[in-house]
């Protein structure tokens, strides 16, 4: 894992002033570190608040989303003087939610496609990957893995059946999420109208990488006004505003919230804009920034050293620019050295 020392590293850092967030002031920015520990990151590193939640992981994280109001005050005077955590570590900042559903196709590429109906799915959740770990790619035959930046939903309160005129009030806040995705010969199979199915070609472990911390949602101004990043050793790839969803936040909550019910800590992929996709392989190394949020790094290895061709995969690009089919569904490994 990546070590946070008195100054936060370049991949977790805290956001700029002209960043789209509600005010002046440092946004709050929830994490877990070290022994899933949680803390507040902040310009001098991350400050532990263990003495504040209940428990570690999981529970203490649900336990700070679900008492926040409470205990914001606290957060807010911990966060102004206490001492940074030398050498700290950062974890997912939600290591184990009870859902982790995502939407697709819910972006408009640039605006070359118009709303779909919606659809969705549920990834596995011991996918879940900390910042600065490595993403393993699995022996299946794939056509290609994906990195589909995405920015990620944290809810802050339970229930179902949630009308799109309420559902901004279930957001606790935001983080940044990476949707690894296998494609696999024939694609995925059928999509089933209302249906969260598991998608098993995006469950792999490590194939959920989240970071690096939580922003609360009062400190983003315009959830679908954010620039999202990706870049591969260096190279920029991703590059895509949320002002590009299909489906609004508050729509794409009510989907999902009509066939599952949601639960404090769970989380919401918002889905990728497919023009910027590329290869996954071995070696790579990954920078995932959302605006607001901050960004986090992460590698890949694969033990099968399979390689694909480098860049931006513009096949992909155009088969979902034009609707002519899947992403990845004419890709297949180069032939071995």
């Amino acid at each position: 894992m990546t070590e946070i020392g008195i100054s936060p590293l370049e991949w977790a850092k805290p956001a700029d002033p002209g960043e789209n967030t509600s005010s002046e002031e440092a946004a709050m920015k929830l994490v877990m570190y070290n022994d899933n520990q949680p803390g507040i990151l902040t310009d001098a590193g991350v400050i532990d608040i263990s003495d504040l939640c209940q428990g570690r992981g999981q529970e203490a994280m649900v336990h700070l989303i679900t008492n926040y109001a409470d205990l914001q005050p606290m957060l807010e005077v911990r966060a102004a003087g206490g001492t940074p955590v030398a050498g700290a570590q950062l974890q997912a900042p939600l290591p184990s939610p009870n859902k982790i559903l995502c939407m697709g196709g819910n972006f408009r590429e640039f605006g070359a496609r118009e709303p779909a109906p919606m659809w969705g799915f549920v990834k596995r959740l011991h996918s879940v990957l900390s910042p600065g770990g490595v993403v393993v790619l699995p022996d299946v035959d794939a056509n290609i893995f994906h990195h589909e930046a995405e920015l990620v939903l944290v809810f802050g309160k339970g229930g179902k059946n949630i009308p799109a005129s309420e559902a901004m009030e279930y957001v606790f806040g935001y983080t940044a999420g990476v949707d690894v995705s296998a494609r696999m010969p024939g694609g995925s199979g059928g999509r089933v109208p209302n249906t969260l199915p598991i998608a098993e070609h995006k469950s792999h472990p490590t194939f959920c990488p989240l970071g690096p911390c939580i922003v609360t949602r009062d400190e983003i101004a315009d959830p679908e006004n954010l620039q999202i990043t990706l870049s591969v050793d260096g190279e920029l790839r991703v590059n895509y505003n949320t002002d590009d969803l299909a489906h609004s936040i508050a729509e794409s909550i009510e989907y999902v919230a009509a066939i599952e019910e949601i639960s404090p800590g769970d989380v919401l992929f918002m889905g990728t804009n497919h023009q910027g996709l590329g290869a996954m392989q071995d070696g790579d190394a990954i920078e995932i920034g959302v605006e607001g949020v901050g960004s986090f790094n992460l590698t890949v290895t694969d033990p099968l050293k399979r390689r694909w061709p480098r860049g931006v995969d513009e096949v992909t690009a155009k088969d979902i620019r034009e609707s002519a089919g899947g992403p990845g569904r004419q890709a297949r490994p180069l032939p071995a050295e």
